[in-house]
């Protein structure tokens, strides 16, 4: 189902993923959040952006465990753990998460 951003229709997949990576802006996290009933954060923008980061070194979207752990390695353990990931991503926050930095759905 496609979505309007900033007068563009990009297109996702059957799970909402958008389906061209490269068409990504902040604007497609603000449409999808809003479409969850979400308000982002400055917290739910730095894992936004650790995770695209994430994925242009590794070109992988990781799964929550590896999230998890790669997100405790950058930001600290207060952060790096799925409490405070759930609360931000209650959807899942790999899934979610990836979702709205318009990256693939994690593996695993």
């Amino acid at each position: 189902m496609p979505i309007e951003v900033n007068g563009k229709t990009l297109e996702t997949d059957e799970e909402g993923y958008l389906a061209n990576i490269n068409e990504w802006e902040p604007g497609v996290a603000e449409v999808m959040a809003k479409e969850d009933e979400l308000e982002l954060t400055d917290e739910h923008w730095d894992i936004i952006n650790f995770l695209r980061e994430y994925y242009e070194e590794y070109q992988i979207a990781p799964a929550v465990r590896v999230l998890t752990k790669a997100v405790g390695k950058k930001m600290g353990k207060d952060k790096g753990n799925s409490k405070y990931l759930y609360q931000l991503y209650p959807y899942g926050p790999a899934k979610q998460a990836c979702k709205y930095a318009g990256l693939p759905k994690p593996t695993g």
